[in-house]
C-alpha cells in the first residue's frame, strides 16, 4: 500500500502513525503544501490522509493552494473513489471540498473532551474496537455544521455534532486527534494560533494542564491509533 499525506504545517505529521506504517512496511510520501510542495499524479497512491492545520477551508485568499487541495479530494472521493482519512482540518476539507459546509462554533473545543460514538458506528469498519464513549484532544473552533451528502455519523459531542463520519464506502474525517505522542501537544503550542486559543479558552497556565491530562490518557490514545490504523488498513485490503 502506498500512502499520499497531505500537510499543511510541519507539525501536524501522521504522529504515532508514521510508526505504524513503519512496522507495516507502508510506503508513504508527504507533501508540505504550506510549503508550496506539489500535488503529485493520484494514480500512484493507494490512499489519502490530509491532517491538520491552523487555517480554516476558506482561507483561500491567505492559503490559495487549498483551492487545489480541495480538487484534489474531490476527484480522490468522488472519482476515483479510493480510501480517504481525514483528521481535524481534514475532516473539514473532506466536508467542504464536497457539498458540505463549515462554520466557527460558538464554542471552541479545545482539551481532553468526551465523544460518543452513534449507533452507526457499531457498524463502520473504522470504529470496530472503540469505546462507546472516549476522552479525546480536541483542538478547534471550526466545525462541520453540514456533512457531504450521504454522510453516516459515527461520532459526536456536546459542542460538534460531526465529530466523525463516513462519506460513502471509504472514506472518513475524525475531527478530533487520534496521531498522538507524547510530545505532540507541547508542540503544537509552539504555534502561536494553537498557543493563543488554547490561552484564550482555558486561561494561563492551561497548558501545564492539558499535558498532564493527556499523559494520564496516553496509554488509551495510543491503543486508539492502533486500532483505528488496523481497521483502515483491513477495511482496504
Amino acid at each position: 500500500m502506498k500512502v499520499l499525506v497531505f500537510q499543511h504545517i510541519a507539525c501536524e505529521h501522521p504522529g504515532i502513525f508514521r510508526q505504524f506504517f513503519s512496522e507495516g512496511g507502508i510506503d508513504w510520501q508527504a507533501v508540505e503544501l504550506d510549503a508550496g510542495e506539489v500535488i503529485p499524479d493520484l494514480h500512484g497512491f493507494d490512499a489519502l490522509w490530509v491532517m491538520g492545520g491552523p487555517m480554516d477551508v476558506w482561507d483561500t485568499d491567505t492559503c490559495p493552494w487549498l483551492v487545489a487541495e480541495k480538487e484534489a479530494i474531490r476527484t480522490w472521493v468522488r472519482d476515483l473513489q479510493k480510501p480517504y482519512l481525514g483528521l481535524c482540518l481534514g475532516h473539514q476539507l473532506l466536508a467542504d471540498a464536497l457539498d458540505g459546509k463549515c462554520e466557527v462554533q460558538n464554542t471552541p473545543e479545545i482539551g481532553i473532551l468526551d465523544v460518543h460514538l452513534t449507533d452507526a458506528a457499531k457498524d463502520d469498519p473504522l470504529m470496530q474496537g472503540l469505546a462507546p464513549q472516549m476522552k479525546c484532544l480536541q483542538w478547534h473552533s471550526v466545525a462541520v455544521t453540514q456533512p457531504p451528502t450521504g454522510a453516516e455519523l459515527l461520532a459526536s459531542s456536546p459542542e460538534c455534532i460531526w465529530q466523525a463520519m463516513r462519506v460513502g464506502d471509504d472514506a472518513w474525517g475524525i475531527q478530533f486527534h487520534v496521531e498522538l505522542q507524547d510530545n505532540t501537544i507541547s508542540e503544537w503550542n509552539e504555534v502561536p494560533a494553537y498557543a493563543a486559543a488554547l490561552e484564550k479558552v482555558k486561561g494561563p497556565g492551561a497548558l501545564k494542564a492539558m499535558e498532564d491530562d493527556a499523559l494520564e490518557h496516553m496509554p488509551q490514545f495510543k491503543d486508539n491509533a492502533r486500532l483505528l490504523f488496523d481497521n483502515f488498513c483491513r477495511s482496504i485490503s
